[in-house]
């Protein structure tokens, strides 16, 4: 009898730590660098679309200054999610790819693995709160990966995710506390001031901190008097209060048309990079932010989620006054249309 109990204690134990030993080879990577960044963008190259910036004139008159769009609303799956993925999977061994990936999104890092997951061969499962947008759920099936969102909550997908991971031996792809997402993620920023070395500020939604991080890594390594600046809707404000506060505020799920913001809390290493990198991080309210929507269809003829024209509602809000040329990141085009009835 003590012998079968001793036995089922070292065979957990033995599960145990091939779990743990199997997430933390799953994040292991080199520290977001310019480098890290740069790596990266020759990496995802042949996979994702280098995103047009477009200029605008309404909109320069509007505000004042030169402003050019950064659209990963017409990346691949929507939005500039795939760039971190992508280099995420890409970094996998092969004993890693053959079990699999587990992935928790509320939509946009969930269409990004699961397209980065069909293009490599590997087996994607995503993890998404029940209220996630239907368009983005079914989009995420579409490009073959199997979607749980039974009893899934924003507080519990990451749990549920873990579970799955512990269970099938899958590594896990975080949306935004992670090196090679951030990294991914920053090569936006750098398409920018490659392409366009005027730029004087550049602003990017915020949720999680993962385009804002590397972004901010990639455009101040390349040019440091480049401003950058992040924008949370108001009910999800938890980074412009971590910003003022200096350390991470974590809040409860926040009841906003931003999606792709409904975050509790800035990832420990996006906040690192914003406190060291970025000007500073503002809000808008859901008014404003729709209304940004609408008019970025009609003057711009664009596409815009709500979370993806964070930055563009800053700028027509006064709440962000650039000092000169400003590229604004409308970070996806995933829109759910009943939001405009």
């Amino acid at each position: 009898m003590e012998r079968n109990v001793a036995c089922r204690r070292r065979s957990t134990f033995v599960l145990w730590e091939f779990i743990l030993t199997r997430v933390i080879s799953s994040n292991i990577s080199a520290p977001p660098s310019l480098s890290t960044v740069r790596e990266a963008a020759q990496r995802i190259h042949p996979y994702i679309h280098r995103t047009p910036l477009l200029s605008n004139r309404s909109l320069s008159e509007r505000i004042g200054v030169e402003v050019r769009l950064k659209c990963e609303n017409l990346q691949r799956a929507g939005s500039f999610k795939i760039r971190g993925a992508m280099n995420a999977l890409l970094q996998l061994d092969p004993e890693q790819r053959r079990r699999g990936v587990v992935a928790f999104s509320s939509g946009n890092h969930a269409q990004g693995v699961a397209l980065a997951a069909k293009l490599l061969g590997i087996r994607a499962t995503i993890v998404m709160p029940e209220n996630s947008v239907a368009a983005k759920v079914e989009a995420t099936k579409a490009y073959g990966a199997e979607v749980v969102t039974a009893g899934v909550t924003a507080a519990t997908r990451d749990t549920v995710a873990k579970e799955i991971a512990a269970k099938t031996g899958a590594a896990v792809i975080p949306p935004f506390n992670d090196d090679r997402i951030i990294a991914g993620a920053g090569t936006a920023g750098l398409e920018i001031v490659e392409e366009w070395p005027e730029v004087t500020t550049i602003v990017t939604p915020l949720g999680g901190g993962g385009l804002l991080s590397g972004t901010a890594l990639a455009a101040t390594s390349v040019n440091p008097k480049v401003d950058v600046f992040g924008v949370e809707p108001a009910a999800g404000n938890d980074g412009e209060r971590s910003f003022r506060e200096g350390r991470i505020v974590s809040i409860e799920p926040p009841n906003t048309i931003a999606d792709g913001a409904r975050t509790l809390a800035i990832g420990e290493k996006n906040f690192t990079i914003i406190r060291e990198r970025v000007r500073n991080v503002v809000s808008v309210g859901d008014d404003i932010l729709l209304d940004t929507v609408k008019f970025a269809m009609y003057r711009t003829k664009l596409v815009i989620e709500p979370t993806g024209a964070l930055g563009l509602a800053a700028l027509i809000a006064g709440k962000i006054r650039p000092r000169g040329a400003v590229a604004v990141v409308v970070s996806g085009g995933n829109l759910d249309f009943s939001l405009l009835c």
